[in-house]
């Protein structure tokens, strides 16, 4: 259970820091601002400043996952770098579910995006749960 906590934490960081590179690093890309539903250049030009802050929360969340999977999977026996880890896994990866949940709350078509972004933390944090119970 460990092992795979830890892997699906590692997954949902990675996917931040492509949602990173995304809002702070190619907003303005026609590729980039499409895929987030912006109409418009114009507007992804207008949007920008908020797209660069939320990715850098993105990229924040996904440290933190990152640093505490390290944290487990590295931990000497007996010591407390474990709990450090988990903490940080719990705290990281349950803001990415609760922000995909808010996502999923903002309307239909916002479900598939929600879902993505919301499944790997989900189950890092379930089976992460399952394995310090047990």
């Amino acid at each position: 259970m460990i092992l795979a906590s830890l892997i699906f934490a590692f997954l949902a960081a990675a996917l931040h820091v492509y949602i990173f590179t995304m809002e702070s690093l190619t907003w303005t890309k026609p590729a980039t601002w499409k895929r987030f539903g912006v109409a418009t250049q114009a507007d992804a030009e207008t949007t920008r400043p908020l797209a660069y802050n939320q990715g850098f929360y993105n990229l924040f969340l996904a440290i933190g996952a990152f640093a505490g999977a390290g944290c487990v999977a590295f931990a000497p026996q007996g010591s407390v770098q474990p709990v450090v880890g988990w903490t940080l896994i719990f705290t990281c990866c349950g803001s990415m579910l609760l922000a995909a949940a808010v996502l999923a709350l903002s309307g239909r078509k916002y479900l598939r995006a929600a879902v993505l972004q919301g499944t790997t933390p989900l189950l890092a944090v379930v089976l992460g749960l399952a394995a310090v119970a047990a």
